[in-house]
């Protein structure tokens, strides 16, 4: 296999690992990483669906405690009212996704529709966070399925490119009236329903675009996506107990803007 190609696959798991869980789309950032490596053919759409499958194991191992308990604890009423509000979350994301998925890849998978979404997302973000909201859940374990539903529609936004799954989801917390750091936290444990049943679906609907000489390939960028997901998740939690999300909404402005005016 070409140097290049390992190189490229490099590349595009560190993006996918930096940007999968913080507020600036990383669908959004492999399209236009993608589209300046020129790997965005067949073979490249398949190639982000392995590597975002290694960033939520990432994320699954930071939080293989709470994963641990959830799993373990299942008869236990605490983890089952926990694990149905994930389902809430859950449910409005996955029904729109399949209803809307075909429209969604043939028309909006651009860089300018990206680069839009970064931009409007961003302003979103400036305006929720100039907004007087008082967080009554300091906990993600102590949301109710009125919240959690909240959020799942929150999520639904996240569906076109360039809005971001994680913004999406924090936003929506916030505006639910969790803290920070819970709305991020379920945002996380959110991530997972989510990320699992999207790479399934799409890892069988392209199975045969699944390679044996593409390996190394896949190897390679879902190493980097899983390594670069771990480290990102304990440092974003950190930043955001003691940060608001301004900054995350001024980046998205402005690599929006530098994008509109590099492909327009």
């Amino acid at each position: 296999m070409e140097l290049a190609l390992l190189i490229k696959a490099l590349i595009l798991g560190i993006v996918e690992g930096l940007t999968e869980f913080l507020p600036v789309s990383s669908t959004g950032h492999l399209i236009i990483v993608g589209d300046l490596l020129n790997f965005n053919d067949e073979k490249g759409k398949v190639f982000e669906i392995v590597i975002q499958f290694g960033a939520i194991l990432g994320v699954v191992w930071d939080y293989r405690a709470r994963v641990g308990r959830l799993i373990t604890g299942i008869g236990s009423r605490h983890e089952q009212r926990f694990m149905l509000n994930l389902f809430i979350a859950f449910l409005p994301a996955a029904v729109a996704g399949l209803l809307l998925h075909k429209m969604i890849t043939t028309h909006l998978f651009n860089p300018l529709t990206v680069a839009g979404a970064l931009i409007v997302g961003g302003i979103l973000i400036l305006v929720i966070e100039r907004l007087p909201l008082r967080a009554r859940v300091n906990s993600m374990e102590d949301l109710g399925p009125l919240d959690a539903l909240k959020i799942g529609i929150a999520q639904t936004f996240s569906l076109f490119p360039g809005v971001s799954r994680a913004g999406a989801t924090i936003m929506g917390g916030l505006l639910s009236g969790l803290s920070r750091t819970a709305a991020t936290e379920f945002s996380f444990l959110l991530a997972m329903p989510v990320m699992f049943a999207a790479t399934f679906y799409e890892l069988f609907k392209n199975r045969e675009l699944l390679h044996a000489a593409d390996i190394p390939l896949f190897a390679v960028g879902f190493v980097m996506s899983f390594v670069t997901a771990l480290v990102v998740v304990k440092a974003f939690l950190k930043f955001v107990s003691r940060h608001d999300f301004t900054s995350f909404a001024l980046y998205r402005i402005v690599f929006g803007l530098l994008v509109l005016a590099y492909f327009w």
